[in-house]
Order: structure tokens, then C-alpha cells, then sequence
């Protein structure tokens, strides 16, 4: 059911007062308070588990809001805004003054995006300030992307959670820095940095893993099952499979080649990169239920459409247990 008017007007009310709301954006679910008071923040982290020097997204309704959380804002945020906005990109900037650290990780730069999933623009609109909100799940773990991610995650930590049914996106945003001189990348996502660099006209710099400036989920653990996941080469997987069950693992499968599992569940993951990042954090909660001892993922290609998958998976398997 869509949500309502009378559904959007209490969670603006509930942020108004000092609450925490989850909400639907078009990459994942966004646990969500008032960008400018320091005690909801301060639930945010505590709902979480999450690090105090680890920065939030500001969520506007449209980039009018900028100037309001940025300062020395240069001429290709416009040109990206036109682009892009309402969509899946993160921009960094110089913050003002008074934007609180709990924003911005004690940084000189705060994070902001434009999302387009209605029940955000909404819920943006008629509370009118700025959102700050990372995803609606505990530290580390893996991303929502249904309303009922976030309760199996958090329970009752919410006010409330508005449902906006499945995100379509899937994956969290690109994050682009203009804070420096040149532009560069510092989270890949759905925009891919050959879009990024038609507007700029020139190219950015991709991630490095050096990049000076904290953003969300950028750590070498991320995204990651409790359940231990291990990446495989195509060429690889049988004889991986094979080996683990040999060994009296339950082995569950996640494919795009249509290998399977001889013990345990096998999802057939699209082979277009835009499509399996839709379903790639819905399939590894699914797998992730206690059944399994593992999940073998099949590497996709590692072509640039596929940064965005790649680097969620890597950061997946490097902090899933086992």
C-alpha cells in the first residue's frame, strides 16, 4: 500500500520532535533525524552500533538546501544537481560552520544527496530541513532494502518505519568528493564514474582506498552476512563448492553461470550488473538465515558497470564471519 499523507505527516512531526524514522530511498532504507539536532543524531549511532567519527548523508528535498550545510560550493555542483538529482549521488563539500561533527565525523566536509524515491521527496519536503541518515541496519552488517529488513535489524530502535516497498536501486549511492581540486570517487555506485566525468568534463580519479576524507561505507569490512561468504571465479566454482562440501559444509550458492549447490540453495543472480544490484542485498539476507555454513558468490565480470557489485562484495566477504 502507498504510504499516506496522514503516514508522512506524523514521521515529519516524530523528526520535528527529536525522532528517528526509517524511510525508503531508491538505494536502500535510511534510518533518519533532524541534520541539526545532536541528541537524535545521537540515537542514530546508538540504534546502530555504529562509530561516532563515521559520517551521516544529509538528505534534501531538492539542491536549493545546499547552501544551508556547504560553503565555496564550485560551479559542477550545479551542473551534477541538474544531472543527477533527485538520484543516487552523494556529493561532498566543504560544510558551514555550525554543521554538527556528529554530520560530518569531525570533518571539514559534509555529505549531501537529492534521493528520488517518492516516499523520501515526501517526507523531505514536508518536514523541510535536512535529513541526516545512513542505512537502517546494524554497523557493518547488510544493507535494507525492504521495510522489513529494517525491523529484522533494528525491531522497535525506529519511532517508525515507513514502507515504500522494494528499493529499486538497491545499492548505496555514489559518493563523489569536490571538496579538493580535482574531483574523485570515493564510493562507487549506481552513476558510474564515465557519466560522472561527461558532466565534469574530465575524468575522476577512482578509489584507492587512501582517500583522506571519511565517507560511509568505505571500510575494508562492510555490507557482510553473519554467515562467512566467500567469493570464487567463475572457472573456480565448481571445484570450490565441491571442496567445501567434501568437507561437510552446507554450502549455499549465489550464481550467474547457473551453478549449483549439491547441498544447500542456489539463487540464479542476474547477469546485468544494474538488475543483480537490485537483488544482491535481498539474496545474501535470504542465504543468511543460519542454514547455511557458507555462501559461495560467483565473482562477476570486473568491468566498470560491475565497480558497484564488486565493491560491496569485497567489502562483504571481508567482513563476513568464519
Amino acid at each position: 500500500m502507498p504510504v499516506s499523507q496522514a503516514e508522512i505527516a506524523r514521521a515529519a512531526a516524530l523528526l520535528h520532535a527529536g525522532g528517528v524514522v526509517s524511510f525508503p530511498t531508491e538505494t536502500v532504507y535510511g534510518l533518519g533525524a533532524d541534520g541539526t539536532n545532536e541528541a537524535a543524531l545521537a540515537r542514530i549511532f546508538a540504534i546502530k552500533g555504529r562509530p561516532a567519527d563515521h559520517p551521516l548523508i544529509v538528505h534534501l528535498a531538492g539542491a536549493d538546501q545546499i547552501a544551508a550545510w556547504a560553503c565555496d560550493i564550485p560551479a559542477a555542483v550545479w551542473a551534477l544537481a541538474e544531472r543527477f538529482w533527485p538520484g543516487p549521488l552523494t556529493l561532498i563539500l566543504r560544510c558551514r560552520s555550525g554543521v554538527p561533527d556528529l554530520v560530518t565525523g569531525g570533518q571539514a566536509t559534509v555529505a549531501l544527496r537529492v534521493p528520488a524515491h517518492p516516499v523520501a521527496q515526501a517526507l523531505l519536503t514536508a518536514f523541510g530541513g535536512g535529513v541526516a541518515a545512513p542505512s537502517a541496519n546494524r554497523f557493518g552488517r547488510v544493507s535494507p532494502t525492504r521495510a522489513e529488513h529494517v525491523w529484522q535489524e533494528l525491531g522497535d530502535g525506529p519511532d517508525l518505519i515507513l514502507d515504500g516497498g522494494d528499493c529499486p536501486v538497491g545499492l548505496e549511492s555514489t559518493i563523489l568528493s569536490l571538496a579538493g581540486k580535482e574531483p574523485v570517487l570515493l564510493r562507487p555506485g549506481h552513476i558510474p564514474p564515465a557519466a560522472l566525468a561527461d558532466v565534469l568534463g574530465k575524468p575522476v580519479e577512482l578509489p584507492d582506498g587512501n582517500a583522506a576524507i571519511r565517507v560511509p561505507g568505505t571500510l575494508a569490512s562492510h555490507y557482510a552476512p553473519a554467515t562467512a561468504l566467500l567469493l570464487a571465479d567463475a572457472e573456480a566454482l565448481s571445484a570450490v563448492v565441491t571442496g567445501l562440501v567434501v568437507r561437510g559444509r552446507r554450502v549455499a550458492v549465489m550464481a550467474l553461470s547457473g551453478q549449483l549447490s549439491p547441498t544447500g540453495q542456489t539463487v540464479a543472480m542476474p547477469a546485468d550488473p544494474t538488475a543483480y544490484g537490485r537483488d544482491l542485498y535481498a539474496a545474501i539476507r535470504m542465504l543468511d538465515d543460519g542454514r547455511h555454513d557458507i555462501i559461495v558468490v560467483e565473482r562477476p565480470p570486473r568491468d566498470e558497470g560491475w565497480l558497484a557489485v564488486n565493491d560491496r562484495l569485497e567489502r562483504a566477504s571481508g567482513g563476513s564471519a568464519g
